[in-house]
């Protein structure tokens, strides 16, 4: 028995050892940063102010800004395809920005100026297609399709693609709460009711499923969403006006969103804005991020260790199966697994 506990404690100390991770500085800039994306060797945001650019990952001097509007607008959604970059302001007027990503000349290619609007994600669904998630106009879910026809970009707007239930919204925390896959699209919802919607991609149906996840006041519920495959999913969340609550802020899925199960419950590091699940780890690594520190599990999401009390970063990405860039208040990192 002694030896077995003997064991036991050293995988223990393996496993936290297998978490140290180093962390490089790529950009330091007065902008708040909820939305990036890797290409071409770069990290790419949208922000405050207007403010897009880039900063080069293995050389950071090498960095570009341009202002996107004279007006000062907030911009929490960014997305790609292989020719141009995607992003909507938040609030109406809400525009809608594509640069191109051989020169970034700048186009207004719609402007929406309903009063509730308020753009959550955007995110490519496949090559050509993206959907971008506003808050609901009274009880109808609002969502905007974006087409790219060779050089023309097509706009459609769906302003009641599905009933929503009363206070039921979404938050603009990371970009992160619409996921794909090759058969599925997913957005999370939260408020006072936070569910998974899901479309099939071959009927174009969208279903509603409920959650366990905490929920019932404006600022709690789910804020982000990653699907593996078309089964595994996890969502994380929580609740931002309380960001050391921990119950019921982290849920995984196995049957494509249809049901959740809770992990963690009690035994996280609270309120996270964003989740990412490792990629070739099927699933079983994930890192998440929030306000206050960032977390890994190893597990599928049953537990968790916090990895770094960095604070302020609300967004993360991949850039490979050991590198994670992160960003947030004033910043973007580049954070290194130590294996």
């Amino acid at each position: 028995m002694r030896k077995l506990i003997k064991f036991i404690i050293l995988c223990c100390i393996t496993t936290y050892h297998a978490q140290q991770v180093e962390i490089q500085t790529l950009l330091k800039d007065d902008i708040s940063i909820r939305a990036i994306e890797v290409w071409d060797g770069k990290v790419w945001y949208a922000g405050t102010d207007s403010k897009f650019g880039y900063v080069n990952i293995d050389h950071p001097a090498l960095h570009k800004q341009i202002t996107l509007e004279p007006e000062k607008l907030q911009f929490r959604t960014l997305a790609q395809n292989r020719e141009y970059f995607f992003t909507v302001n938040i609030e109406s007027p809400a525009y809608f920005f594509r640069i191109n990503k051989s020169n970034l000349k700048v186009e207004i290619i719609a402007k929406e100026k309903a009063p509730h609007v308020f753009y959550d994600a955007l995110h490519f669904i496949d090559d050509n297609t993206a959907y971008a998630f506003s808050d609901p106009n009274k009880a109808c879910g609002h969502l905007t399709k974006i087409q790219q026809m060779e050089t023309r970009s097509i706009i459609t707007m769906d302003t009641c693609f599905i009933k929503l239930s009363e206070g039921e919204a979404a938050f603009a925390a990371s970009n992160t709460n619409i996921a794909s896959t090759k058969k599925y699209v997913w957005i999370a919802t939260g408020g006072k009711v936070s569910r998974i919607l899901r479309k099939n991609k071959r009927t174009h149906k969208w279903q509603a499923f409920e959650t366990p996840f905490v929920q019932g006041s404006s600022s709690q519920g789910i804020y982000s969403v990653d699907f593996y495959n078309n089964r595994f999913g996890i969502a994380v969340g929580g609740d931002y006006t309380q960001q050391e609550a921990n119950i019921n802020n982290i849920a995984t899925t196995r049957d494509g969103g249809k049901t959740w199960q809770i992990q963690a419950s009690g035994n996280n590091g609270g309120y996270k804005t964003c989740v990412k699940i490792r990629p070739g780890s099927d699933g079983r690594e994930i890192v998440a991020v929030g306000d206050q520190n960032i977390e890994y599990s190893q597990d599928y999401g049953k537990t968790w260790k916090k990895i770094s009390e960095e604070k302020n970063l609300y967004t993360c990405e991949w850039l490979d199966a050991r590198t994670i860039i992160l960003a947030g208040k004033n910043r973007i990192i580049k954070m290194t697994l130590s294996n």
